[in-house]
C-alpha cells in the first residue's frame, strides 16, 4: 500500500494509523518520513525465494511399465513433493490397472503431470 493512494477498507489498523498520522504532518515532515521509510527499505535484507533445481530427466525406455515410469519420474523430479502428485498419479495408475488404459498413454499423462507440477512450483 502506498501512502499516496486513497484509503481503503483493506488497510490494517496499523496502516490506517500511519496514514492518519502522515496526513496530519506538514509537507516537509511528510518528505522526511518518506525519505526515512525509503532508507529503512533499502537496509532490509531482500527475501529471495528459493529456486528449484532443474529436473534431471532420465530417458524413457521403449518398453516401460507405469510403475517404473513413476519411479523414473520421481527420480527425474526429486524436488517435487510426493503429496502434490499422489492423488493425480494414483488416479492415472487406477485407470491403467482397473480400466485397462494402455501404459504408453498413462505414462504420457504422468510425464505431463510431473512437468506441469514442476512449472507451477517455479511460478510460486
Amino acid at each position: 500500500m502506498l501512502l499516496g493512494s486513497p484509503p481503503s477498507k483493506s488497510l490494517s489498523a496499523r496502516e490506517r494509523e500511519l496514514l492518519g498520522l502522515f496526513q496530519t504532518l506538514e509537507e516537509s515532515h511528510q518528505t522526511t518520513i518518506l525519505a526515512f521509510a525509503a532508507f529503512l527499505v533499502s537496509r532490509q535484507t531482500p527475501v529471495v525465494a528459493p529456486t528449484l533445481p532443474a529436473p534431471q530427466l532420465l530417458p524413457r525406455p521403449e518398453q516401460e511399465s507405469v510403475v517404473k515410469a513413476l519411479k523414473r519420474l520421481k527420480a527425474s523430479y526429486p524436488m517435487l513433493e510426493n503429496e502434490v502428485l499422489l492423488h493425480a498419479s494414483t488416479a492415472l495408475m487406477t485407470e491403467h490397472i482397473m480400466q485397462g488404459r494402455p501404459a504408453p498413454e498413462v505414462i504420457d499423462d504422468l510425464e505431463q503431470l510431473f512437468a506441469n507440477t514442476y512449472q507451477q512450483s517455479i511460478l510460486k
